[in-house]
């Protein structure tokens, strides 16, 4: 789990890869209940019926799968007790990407992220700073915390390992 931009689908894929776990990307399996992209989804029917898909596929992956690796969205964690959820069914990491490196990162992506896509640079480094501060108290509760900028997939596995 992490911010949008913070790395999650590339290092659980990495991830999935080293472990030769199953890997998920929560939007790719949103998109495929919707048959829709996020950002359709957004658009026509609302940010609660994403979040609504959102909790159903979460609940389908980790009912499906014994082991598995998942990126989740950035919001998952904040919405109908997933945190919970997340934490009961298997080991959580929270990537804590610094603002200014998801900040450069999230310019070069803002027209496939529908949250953003309408910011200038300022307003979106408002809105980076002010969704973290908010979603920092569910991120928190991870089991594991990954602040080292970049993350080195050694280190993340020895991490998951001594949980």
């Amino acid at each position: 789990m992490g911010f949008m931009g913070s790395g999650k689908t590339y290092w659980g894929s990495q991830l999935s890869k080293k472990l030769e776990f199953p890997f998920f990307d929560l939007d790719e399996m949103i998109m495929r209940l919707a048959n829709k992209s996020i950002t359709e989804i957004f658009e026509q029917d609302g940010e609660e019926k994403f979040r609504t898909l959102e909790k159903e596929a979460l609940y389908m992956i980790t009912e499906g799968h014994d082991k598995f690796i998942l990126a989740c969205g950035g919001g998952t964690p904040c919405f109908f007790n997933n945190i919970d959820y997340m934490n009961q069914s298997g080991i959580t990491v929270w990537i804590n990407t610094p603002s200014e490196i998801l900040l450069d990162r999230l310019i070069k992506e803002k027209s496939k992220r529908p949250l953003i896509k309408n910011l200038n640079e300022e307003q979106l480094y408002a809105f980076i700073l002010k969704k973290m501060a908010d979603r920092k108290i569910f991120y928190e509760q991870a089991k594991i915390k990954i602040d080292e900028a970049p993350v080195l997939l050694e280190n993340l596995i020895q991490k998951i390992f001594h949980a």
